[in-house]
């Protein structure tokens, strides 16, 4: 397996050329990027390998900052699932105003046949390609079949009769809905985070946090959530709290997580943290003593919940 960054008209390595390839941003890779991977696994059979492409940045970063919102995966990420789905090679193609100015044949040309000399493409039900999104999946399917290429569309991957996409999976993690974001996705949503230095009030009410930084992905709701975190490859239960701290009058929206059952120090180390349910909204307390006694019950909800 591997992961090849790619520039536009660049040759990749022989062994990633003439595989079936799937192209598309894969954010969250949910449920819908899963059946596409097992669709072109069957279609590649044991002969051919199968590519994933995805983009760096993502598009809207180029064409619409504005509308640009923080990722649901990182790309490192990205390509994990995508490994773990399938993909033999997940390419990631750098995305350019040049590869962006590309008509839907300049795009399969440049990029399907003579980069990555696909001899199948299997896509979604919606896709769309080229300048302006001209291409859809009836310009890809007549591009195929002109080179002798085998192409497939797999059928939209339904839930209460919706398609699963990110953009649902987006709309469930800003109302807090972790619920539906793991049963769109088909795994609790994860974000990652360097932990830093916080106020360390947390030791002295007797719940220690992490706190995370740099994280790069979309954090859910404001609330308390009860999570798995992974750290240092060890697993633990923990609660974890997004938001501001309103009862000290902190302003600042961050993430906070306390391991169940842990004592050490977790400083500048790497975790991951996977959402497994909502435990309750974030409020402001009158008091400190009120807010240890809520935490208390929080902990115990989240054991509860995640053990």
């Amino acid at each position: 397996m591997a992961v090849v960054p790619l520039r536009l008209r660049e040759m990749p390595p022989e062994s990633v050329r003439g595989g079936v390839a799937a192209v598309g941003n894969f954010d969250g890779v949910h449920r819908g990027h899963a059946a596409m991977l097992a669709a072109a696994r069957e279609l590649a059979g044991r002969s051919r390998s199968v590519v994933a492409v995805t983009f760096d940045p993502h598009p809207l970063v180029l064409l619409s900052p504005e509308r640009y919102q923080p990722p649901l995966t990182t790309i490192a990420e990205r390509a994990r699932l995508l490994h773990e789905l399938g993909a033999d090679h997940v390419v990631v193609l750098q995305t350019t105003a040049e590869m962006l100015s590309l008509t839907p044949d300049g795009f399969f040309q440049t990029v399907l046949r003579a980069s990555l000399g696909a001899r199948g493409v299997v896509e979604g039900f919606n896709f769309r390609f080229g300048r302006d999104r001209a291409g859809s999946n009836a310009t890809l399917r007549e591009l195929c079949a002109s080179a002798v290429i085998d192409f497939l569309e797999v059928p939209a991957f339904t839930l209460g009769d919706r398609p699963v996409s990110s953009s649902r999976v987006r709309d469930a993690l800003v109302r807090g809905d972790v619920a539906t974001a793991t049963e769109l996705l088909g795994r609790p949503y994860r974000v990652s985070g360097t932990v830093g230095t916080g106020a360390k009030r947390g030791r002295t009410i007797g719940f220690p946090t992490a706190n995370l930084e740099q994280v790069e992905t979309l954090l859910p709701a404001d609330g308390v959530y009860a999570v798995r975190v992974t750290a240092s490859e060890r697993g633990f239960a923990g609660a974890a709290h997004i938001g501001p701290n309103a009862t000290f009058g902190e302003a600042r929206r961050q993430l906070e997580v306390h391991l169940l059952d842990f004592d050490g120090d977790l400083y500048r180390q790497t975790l991951a943290i996977d959402f497994v349910g909502r435990v309750r909204e974030t409020k402001k307390f009158a008091m400190v003593d009120a807010l240890i006694e809520q935490m208390r019950r929080d902990v115990a909800e989240a054991r509860k919940m995640v053990l």
